[in-house]
């Protein structure tokens, strides 16, 4: 037990996403693959942007958003990106022509559900505030489709996986 990875792990994994509803899949934000760690990774230098690197720029984040909404004079409950909906959502998640194109490509060839797609502006609205950007460009959009594993259970049945990491760059 635990000496590695199941001989039939690509067909189990799809048996199991297959049982999986989707209205479920469709509240986790993120899904991120992490494989094990090898003797190689141990052997590598220690990450340049460390914890506390990383607590700094989430405060930095969660400030720009305490900020933005005191400036819009959003509610409580509709301040955070986490928890921004109608009208605040739109205020805070204006997208870029090009960054709109690619969400609505995603809704129309990956099956993105109304769901989805707010759950999509919220953490592309998070991934730009991460990188104090203003305005959330098309690679913010592209980055919150791989977390987000849009169309992942259709496209690992067909063998292949969204390109979305082709439109990172802006």
């Amino acid at each position: 037990m635990g000496k590695g990875a199941c001989g039939k792990a690509p067909r189990c994994l799809r048996d199991y996403q297959g049982r999986v509803s989707g209205p479920l899949i469709d509240r986790i934000d993120l899904q991120i693959d992490v494989p094990p760690v090898t003797a190689a990774d141990l052997a590598l230098p220690a990450p340049a942007e460390g914890s506390a690197e990383v607590a700094a720029r989430i405060a930095v984040a969660r400030a720009t958003q305490a900020d933005r909404a005191a400036r819009l004079k959003l509610p409580a409950g509709n301040a955070l990106n986490a928890t921004a909906y109608g009208t605040g959502l739109e205020a805070i998640a204006a997208l870029d022509p090009s960054a709109k194109a690619l969400l609505t490509q995603a809704a129309e060839q990956n099956g993105l559900t109304a769901r989805g797609w707010t759950r999509t502006l919220r953490l592309a609205r998070t991934i730009a505030d991460l990188e104090q950007s203003a305005n959330i460009l098309r690679r913010h959009v592209a980055e919150a489709l791989i977390y987000r594993r849009t169309g992942a259970e259709s496209a690992s049945r067909a063998g292949a996986m969204p390109d979305y990491a082709g439109s990172r760059l802006s």
